[in-house]
């Protein structure tokens, strides 16, 4: 259990982490949320790590689970309680421990560097995001599912101006958390995760020492302090990620965006880039415990022009970053009621 428990994480961690990272209407705003319906939270309780309800998902009453998960990863493919797997899932697992054995030692040596010296340095934990970025651009390239990107000239531009950003980004699968971390590349930023996940081997303590924010949503404090902590980091200068959507979508459909993110930005005057995450579901579906399948060529990424947050209103700000981010998906994944 502890192995499957490591290997998960791995693969749930590439940040920034929740997430990863995502916002939680309850969490961070008193006001009603934009679009919003009752869903999960954003990374349940690390469903892929340990296994749960969320990766069973149900397939169409001609089809079983197995013939399903046959049918999409080949003869040598089974199905689990934590989801399918095939020879390529299986070696992109082991290339993410392998690869997370040396992270999380690194991790580790950068805990103790901040304790010793009371975090005088590297005060926003530039390096700990550093040592993620090699890990999840490592493991990207060598299981080949480096995706396609388009518009990056767009960020390169961004950068040069000094400023940051949120960004904002759909999500189909796990395989969108490297995705995203791949398309910001080597700057500082940061994640919104819940406080359950510290207890995941690896991905726990990358969470913690890279400085992500964690939110406990059964706490009103810790809410109004995530909301706090994310508009300082974007006063900061540092970049925040987040998906709005809650959750991942079992349809691959876009479901309803929560105001969480929106808010952040809004209230400290920070653009919003979305980012459309177009096919992470046709390498690695829901009901899939690893990739079936290399994400390269199937998925791309879709980088869109910075939405100023600055004139506009929360609602307004969320509707203009939506119809960005709906005009980069493939059609099966836009949602039906635009």
């Amino acid at each position: 259990m502890r192995l499957q428990l490591i290997v998960c994480a791995a693969l749930a961690a590439f940040f920034p982490v929740d997430a990863l990272l995502s916002t939680h209407p309850q969490t961070l705003s008193t006001k009603q949320t934009f679009h919003t319906r009752q869903s999960p939270p954003l990374f349940s309780a690390a469903a892929a790590a340990v296994g749960s309800d969320e990766v069973d998902v149900s397939p169409s009453v001609k089809e079983s689970k197995w013939d399903r998960v046959r049918r999409e990863g080949g003869m040598f493919s089974i199905h689990t309680k934590y989801g399918g797997l095939n020879p390529f899932g299986l070696w992109y697992g082991v290339v993410a421990v392998t690869l997370g054995i040396p992270w999380y030692i690194a991790m580790t040596i950068c805990q103790i560097f901040y304790k010793l010296t009371g975090e005088r340095f590297d005060r926003l934990r530039r390096i700990p995001i550093f040592i993620t970025q090699i890990w999840g651009t490592l493991l990207l390239r060598l299981t080949h599912c480096y995706p396609k990107m388009e518009g990056l000239d767009i960020l390169r531009k961004f950068y040069k101006e000094g400023r940051c950003a949120m960004f904002v980004a759909n999500h189909s699968s796990w395989m969108d958390i490297p995705y995203l971390g791949a398309t910001i590349g080597w700057r500082n930023y940061k994640l919104i995760s819940k406080k359950e996940l510290q207890r995941v081997p690896i991905l726990g303590k990358a969470i913690k020492v890279g400085g992500n924010i964690l939110v406990d949503r059964q706490d009103r404090k810790s809410q109004l302090m995530t909301l706090k902590k994310g508009i300082q980091y974007l006063q900061d200068g540092v970049h925040l990620c987040t998906y709005p959507e809650g959750t991942r979508t079992r349809t691959g459909r876009l479901m309803p965006f929560k105001n969480g993110a929106f808010k952040m930005a809004h209230k400290a005057g920070a653009p919003v880039i979305p980012i459309s995450i177009v096919g992470a579901d046709k390498s690695m579906p829901i009901h899939w415990m690893f990739p079936f399948r290399p994400g390269h060529p199937v998925s791309r990424v879709v980088v869109h022009e910075p939405i100023e947050s600055k004139g506009k209103t929360e609602e307004e700000l969320a509707e203009a970053v939506r119809s960005a981010l709906i005009s980069g998906l493939d059609d099966y994944q836009k949602p039906l009621d635009k």
